[in-house]
């Protein structure tokens, strides 16, 4: 009986440590950063926060100048690589930790270029950013641009520099009206974006071009469940809109839905990185996933120019309008349009968050986390995701969490601490807990 005991401890033990093991594995990959927020890709995917992207690259555009440099990318090698016009300054960006790429064109020269560009006549269906990458500044026309217009654009083109090229695209440059969650209004259905806050007051950022102040929203087509109103809104010029929530049964908290059953927390706001994989929501097309490929971009839709916009090669569908972009958890941009499907693929422009945060004085819900100021040293990986404030980030980051917040984390990790509470109980019991001692009675075998 005593060895069967003690086999049955041991075993026990051991059962423990196992379960220790595992649980210590399971937080370890649920945890923020983890599987458990990956919202998709396998092998050889690199899903980059913006914060982490930007703490090189940007911070070293922003110390050297538009004069001396010409734009940041995150290279194939996941490297930062800035774009530079003179020895000293790829010098610099080497010491840093980062790749230097000689070209010929500042930023200040694109710039201009870009200026020029916006003070000739709109010609509907054309767009132009600028390509760090290929050092240019880019014109695009889709297929709706005739010929005569095309002429006059390409003119342009050859009269402001060598520094801009021109080149057709398939599709045409539409706004995506009809999307994550769904949203129905009288004619037309758009997406939720994020959630936001005033410190009050519960909204839903979405496109500006959904429709103008005072749209009436609701959950369906028939319109028997309402969801709130337009308070604010910004089209042509932006593309962002605000929607007061009326119906207190909605779910507010800070997460995306991002199909099959899954969600993504949202805990900061940042810029994006050009060559940044992200991730984009629809209700028509579901989650898709691509990468930046410009930033600062004009688009001429048919119902007005749009700029500042971020540029990907992410697909989207008429009723993806509206709806999120994001990466690691972090909120990046709203759907405004493009060209293309998801059938041939296409290219999708996207209001940035930061800019829409900053315009209307909201922020995201319970956000914690700062963007990254170029001056200041990196941020240590693991740390919170970027956020925005009021000159391109935002968030309070009190470093307080609500009880929701709480709950919601301790879901995300999964059955990990439980298992880990149940190792640890087992393991303490085998350590503790003895096997009482039987008492021997004793009989004296003298008189007395």
């Amino acid at each position: 009986m005593k060895h069967m005991r003690r086999g049955v401890r041991d075993l026990v033990r051991w059962a423990a440590v196992g379960a220790l093991v595992c649980g210590g594995v399971m937080v370890s990959q649920a945890g923020p950063g983890g599987a458990a927020h990956g919202t998709a890709g396998g092998g050889g995917s690199r899903p980059l926060s913006a914060r982490a992207t930007d703490d090189v690259g940007g911070r070293l555009v922003s110390r050297l100048g538009t004069s001396r440099t010409a734009g940041n990318w995150i290279g194939a090698d996941g490297r930062p690589v800035v774009a530079v016009t003179d020895d000293t300054a790829a010098e610099e960006v080497s010491r840093a930790g980062a790749r230097a790429e000689r070209v010929r064109y500042s930023m200040a020269q694109l710039d201009s270029a870009t200026r020029k560009l916006r003070s000739a006549p709109r010609v509907a269906g054309t767009a132009w950013l600028v390509d760090p990458r290929a050092n240019r500044v880019v014109v695009i026309g889709d297929s709706t641009v005739s010929r005569a217009g095309w002429s006059r654009v390409r003119n342009l083109a050859a009269a402001v520099g060598d520094e801009v090229r021109t080149r057709r695209t398939t599709g045409s440059f539409t706004t995506r009206t009809a999307g994550a969650a769904p949203m129905f209004t009288s004619g037309s259905r758009c997406s939720a974006g994020f959630n936001v806050t005033d410190g009050r007051t519960g909204f839903i950022l979405t496109a500006g071009h959904c429709g103008p102040t005072g749209t009436r929203w609701f959950t369906d087509g028939g319109g028997s469940t309402g969801i709130g109103t337009t308070v604010r809104s910004s089209f042509p010029g932006d593309d962002f809109s605000l929607v007061r929530y009326e119906n207190t049964s909605l779910d507010r908290s800070s997460v995306v839905n991002a199909g099959g059953g899954r969600t993504v927390r949202i805990t900061g706001a940042a810029d994006p990185v050009v060559g940044q994989e992200v991730f984009r929501g629809g209700s028509t097309t579901g989650l898709r996933s691509g990468e930046v490929t410009g930033l600062d971009a004009t688009v001429n839709y048919p119902g007005g120019t749009v700029t500042g916009l971020i540029r990907t090669t992410v697909c989207a569908e008429p009723g993806d309008s509206g709806g999120p972009l994001f990466a690691q958890g972090v909120a990046l941009g709203v759907t405004s349009g493009g060209s293309g499907d998801c059938t041939r693929g296409g290219v999708t422009f996207f209001q940035p968050v930061t800019e829409a945060l900053s315009a209307l004085g909201v922020t995201i819900p319970g956000d914690r986390a700062r963007h990254t100021d170029p001056s200041a040293a990196p941020a240590a990986p693991g740390g919170p995701a970027g956020a925005a404030s009021a000159s391109g980030a935002s968030g309070t980051g009190d470093g307080v969490w609500t009880l929701d917040e709480v709950v919601a984390y301790a879901r995300s990790l999964g059955p990990g601490p439980a298992v880990v509470v149940v190792g640890f109980a087992g393991l303490l019991s085998t350590l503790t807990v003895r096997p009482r001692r039987r008492r021997r009675r004793g009989y004296s075998t003298g008189g007395g």
